[in-house]
């Protein structure tokens, strides 16, 4: 997977939880999701599809979804809490909207949120691209951020376009 459409994630993740939630987050080591293993309490999912196909995930314990939703709304919301997904899936659409913004020559649509929530479930995802996990830490707690994409069309070149045999 291209970092040019890694990056975007990790600068929206950062950017959103420092002005959504007041929380700055410290990007950990990317590594290649190899597994669907359960460990997650909570995930909220945003597919997209366009000239790239795949979704994003943000992966968290129950404590952690918690103290981020709780920082985000500015009440405490908890996972029983009637707001609590929809906290969570804004969040995300957010994330999701910050990264989109900044691809560049790539044209996409993002979906509505999905929330899972659930002691030790998984997110299984399609084998046909490889899945990024990047590990995040912030003062409220650590989670992970999932990204698979596959481009559906090639990005669209930008900068200056030049024609041969034109005179200036």
């Amino acid at each position: 997977m291209d970092v040019r459409y890694i990056n975007p994630f990790i600068d929206s993740i950062q950017n959103t939880f420092k002005t959504m939630c007041g929380l700055s987050v410290h990007i950990g080591d990317p590594s290649l999701k190899i597994d669907d293993a359960p460990g997650a309490d909570v995930s909220s999912v945003i597919g997209f599809s366009g000239d790239a196909a795949g979704s994003v995930v943000l992966h968290f314990s129950f404590e952690t979804a918690s103290k981020v939703c709780t920082a985000f709304a500015g009440a405490d919301i908890d996972p029983q809490h009637p707001d609590f997904a929809d906290a969570l899936g804004e969040l995300t659409n957010i994330v999701a909207g910050g990264a989109k913004a900044k691809f560049d020559g790539v044209n996409i649509s993002i979906s509505l949120p999905n929330v899972i929530v659930g002691k030790n479930h998984c997110v299984s995802a399609s084998k046909s691209s490889p899945r990024i996990l990047i590990p995040c830490s912030t003062d409220a707690g650590a989670f992970h951020l999932e990204i698979g994409m596959v481009l559906t069309k090639p990005a669209a070149v930008s900068g200056d376009v030049q024609t041969a045999g034109v005179n200036a």
